[in-house]
């Protein structure tokens, strides 16, 4: 089936929903897999964020995989039976929620700089109210733009604002994260950065290592995620990638799952111990403390 006859079917209303709205008959069982899978890590991640008293910051992470099992759940629907209403949920839920996994990212290396006092940066892009306000801002631009723009994508009139809304929105997510992946090398290349060390960890290197592994590599996972839309988005309704449906799921879901599976494997809550945690911790560690001679005469 050719472009043309993809968007005739568009505009016919004796089509089946299904080819109106995807231009091929979805699968079944990939999209309860995905479903199961994502509601999966989401679950070990608050487990992990609870055992560990990490941050609460970080449940920005099980949340996201909780919204891709709802849009993997709407997706699961249109196999059946494909209506305006759960099309629109489930792009919009499968489009915008990954990029929170971006706001995760941001945070943990604006903390890392801010806890970090030894490191006095001189430049106003590694300054920690910088780094917390110009890529939350523009996380939260390029969410806007992309749930905007997918809404529209779903009208005959609006398609093509639509999908031009979609790109600068994906576009411009594309330039911060080039930006951000450059800041945080800079602050993994620089030893005055340092973050908190846990028990688990024999150094600050070690530590650092952990958390900038995992957030440089769901950063370029989340990277190439991007390309994908954007090639997808800009071939158009109708177009070779859009139909592909082997595309979207190799291309989103494997990829954001894999994200995931980082974030899990290379948990960085450990570094960012709730308030209590950090207490209990130095205050633990001064009762294991050597009883020195002048202390044992007294």
């Amino acid at each position: 089936m050719d472009r043309v006859a993809r968007v005739s079917n568009f505009e016919n209303p004796l089509i089946d929903n299904r080819l109106r709205y995807f231009t091929y008959i979805p699968v079944n069982i990939a999209p309860e897999i995905s479903l199961a899978a994502y509601f999966v890590v989401g679950a070990v991640l608050v487990w992990q964020i609870v055992h560990y008293r990490a941050q609460r910051w970080l449940y920005i992470l099980p949340g996201t995989a909780f919204a891709e099992a709802l849009g993997y759940a709407f997706r699961t629907a249109c196999v059946y039976k494909t209506t305006f209403g759960m099309y629109v949920a489930m792009m919009l839920f499968l489009l915008v929620p990954p990029n929170a996994l971006a706001l995760a990212n941001y945070k943990a290396v604006a903390k890392i700089i801010r806890s970090s006092p030894a490191a006095r940066p001189r430049v106003f892009w590694l300054k920690p109210g910088f780094v917390n306000w110009f890529y939350f801002a523009s996380d939260v631009f390029s969410i806007c733009m992309q749930g905007a723009g997918g809404g529209m994508l779903t009208g005959t009139t609006t398609r093509d604002a639509g999908r031009a809304v979609v790109l600068v929105g994906l576009t411009v997510q594309l330039f911060f994260f080039a930006c951000y992946l450059a800041t945080s090398f800079y602050v993994w290349w620089r030893p005055e950065y340092t973050v908190h060390v846990s028990s688990r960890f024999k150094s600050h290197q070690q530590a650092k290592r952990r958390v900038m592994l995992s957030v440089t590599t769901t950063t370029v996972l989340l990277y190439i995620r991007s390309i994908y839309r954007i090639a997808e988005f800009g071939d158009g309704y109708g177009g070779k990638i859009y139909s592909s449906e082997w595309a979207f799921y190799v291309f989103d879901t494997i990829v954001i799952f894999l994200m995931f599976i980082v974030y899990i494997v290379l948990f960085i809550g450990h570094s960012f111990p709730r308030e209590g945690k950090i207490a209990s911790m130095q205050l633990s560690s001064a009762e294991n403390q050597p009883v020195t001679s002048e202390a044992a005469r007294i």
